[in-house]
Order: structure tokens, then sequence, then C-alpha cells
């Protein structure tokens, strides 16, 4: 199709779209596609793009822009001067004004990317930007997909929503872990509610009663950081539980574990799953969300029900017991992710979704 793919994104913070956003259009611009960024002037993604060749547009927008007309008006000026055909919102504050702007100046598409399994309100001004502003909406998960429609199976036409994965790069391969005393349980993300590490500090009290010799690893931070370090000390089990602060090479802290945990109440698309299996690891994380696309139940890890502690501490020490099924999941999970989400194979699936459609 003729014109210019757009990304917009007015987050200043640095996340999984942020992320999406930046490898999808410095890859569809290596591959000669004309693309344009409208990236927050004071945000992360922007400065990542100064450094490449994409071309990118500072803007800068906030919760309350929907009330100034102006910023509609800017945003409009800027998809005209641009030539934008195909425009990919990740944020649902800038569907409000990203979206309006573009069915203004006559965008073919509009494209609401949405990376978070969380059931979306059936509220009035979302019938309104589903059904009269949007054209398409792009799921990072068949979970996320599921979502959509949750609350309203009439909110937007079915077909119209494609699920495409996050890609990981299957040929990067962490270094040699080095080995440490003790069987390491380990899990990586923001410490805030989403991931629910709380649940982790309960469950090392659990294996403590239950007399296995381990270390519980929590990487990330955030700021639930004091609330659960005070758990932790109040449950005693500050000497099993540490937590490792931010991680700059999530695969080299990966591969240290002999077991992966992913506790999280929700997930558009467990990224640190994937990575987890990379690195060939077994898991063990709730039965929900887009878990089940990741982990294979039985062969990759095991999947348990939401917040119960018993039942995974059941799956710790049967994996903490049996080396082979560790080993033999770790090798399963491996292939399940390169066979599955490859990232080049991804990348060329939303380079045919964008430019051929």
């Amino acid at each position: 199709m003729t014109g210019v793919i757009g990304f917009f994104n007015s987050a200043e913070a640095w996340g999984g779209g942020e992320k999406w956003h930046y490898e999808v259009s410095r890859y569809l611009h290596e591959n000669g596609i004309d693309v344009v960024v409208f990236a927050h002037r004071k945000s992360v993604l922007l400065e990542k793009l100064k450094k490449t060749n994409v071309p990118h547009i500072g803007i800068s927008l906030s919760n309350m822009s929907i009330l100034n007309p102006y910023a509609y008006a800017k945003v409009y000026q800027l998809l005209r001067k641009f030539n934008v055909a195909s425009i990919i919102i990740n944020l649902s504050r800038d569907l409000k004004i990203a979206g309006k702007a573009a069915k203004m100046a006559g965008v073919k598409r509009i494209i609401y990317r949405r990376g978070s399994a969380i059931p979306i309100e059936n509220s009035l001004l979302n019938r309104y930007y589903f059904k009269d502003i949007l054209t398409d909406v792009l799921a990072n998960s068949e979970a996320t997909k599921r979502t959509v429609l949750q609350n309203n199976p009439f909110l937007f036409p079915k077909e119209k929503i494609t699920v495409i994965y996050n890609g990981i790069n299957v040929d990067q391969l962490p270094k040699t872990s080095v080995e440490e005393n003790g069987f390491r349980l380990l899990t990586l993300g923001r410490l805030e509610y989403q991931k629910n590490h709380e649940f982790l500090i309960r469950l090392a009290a659990e294996l403590k009663q239950r007399h296995l010799n381990f270390q519980m690893i929590i990487g990330g931070e955030g700021r639930l950081r004091g609330a659960l370090e005070k758990l932790s000390n109040e449950l005693g089990v500050q000497d099993v539980v540490r937590f490792a602060g931010f991680i700059e090479t999530p695969l080299e802290f990966i591969n240290t574990a002999d077991i992966f945990l992913l506790p999280s109440y929700w997930e558009g698309f467990g990224y640190v799953l994937a990575e987890a299996s990379l690195c060939q690891k077994p898991i063990i994380a709730f039965n929900l969300s887009s878990n089940p696309e990741l982990v294979i139940e039985g062969e990759t890890g095991f999947l348990v029900p939401e917040n119960d502690i018993d039942q995974f501490a059941d799956r710790v020490m049967e994996l903490y017991q049996d080396k082979e099924k560790r080993t033999a999941f770790g090798k399963n999970g491996f292939h399940h992710i390169v066979q599955n989400f490859d990232e080049q194979k991804q990348l060329r699936k939303l380079q045919d979704y964008l430019v051929n459609e």
C-alpha cells in the first residue's frame, strides 16, 4: 500500500510497548518501508530512535490533552504532513487523541495494538472508539484477543482482531552460569501488584516448613519493594529470599535458576517465560492469561490454579526431586519457543500484516 506507516506512542517511560514500537519500526525501515515514529519528546523511546536512521518526531501529550483542541489539530497536521496511511497506537489515552485525529486526517488503517490481557470496559467512550474510529486491533496473544470482547462481544468485529506474538531473538544464548550453593528458585519482573510477588514470599514460607534447602531470588525493582521486604521479615524467610534489584542482563540472570517461577495475575504476552524457556529452565506459573500459550503443561513446565500455594509448592518439590524432569522440561521449552516465537518469523508476519493487507 502507498503512504507511510506511523507509530504513535506518548509514554515517557520504557516498557514492552515502547520496545515493540522501537524494534518493529526499525525492522520495517531497514527493509525499505516508509515509517515515522511519533514519540514523547522526553521519552526513552525517542532517545533510542535518535541513535538510528528511523524517521521520528517528538510530541508532547498528557492525560489532559484530550480536553485541548490544539492537541488534536497538531496531531492531525503531523499525520497529513507525513502522508500517514496506517497508524499503530499503543496506549488507550493515545487512542482518544491520535485515533480521532487519524480519522479526521483520512488515515486508511487505524490500528490499536493491545498488549495487556485485561478486559476492555464496556463504556460509552470505548464503544465509540472501537465502532467509529478503529479499523483493526492487533493483539499480542490469544488471551489478549479474548479480553477485547470479554465484556461486550459486539464491541468490535472479531475477524478484525489479529494475533501476532511478540518475538524473541532465539539466537541469543546466555553465558554459562556459575554453580551456586542451594537450589535456586527465580523470578523476574517489576515489583508491582500485577506481578504478585507476595505469593512467592508466602510460598517461600511454605517451602521452608517443608525443609527444602533453597534460595528464592527475586529480580526487578518497583514501588512494592519495601512492603515485600517487610513481609519477608514478618514470615521469617529473609534468610532464603533475596531481592536482586534491577537486572541489566535478563538471560544471564535467568540462567542461574534451577526453576523459573511466575506468579503474575495476568500477562498480555509473558516475554519472561519465553526467555526462561530459551535458557532451558522448567517453569511453574498460574494457569491463566497467556501463560498456556507459552508453557505446555506437563511438557515444559507446570500450570497451577491462581494463588494455590499448596499445589505450587508440590510442583516445586516434584521438580526438586527429579533432575531428569527438570532437564526434559527445559529442552522441550527451548524447542517450543524456537518453533513458535522466533522474532524474525513474527516480524515477517507483522510486515505482511502492515504492508500487504
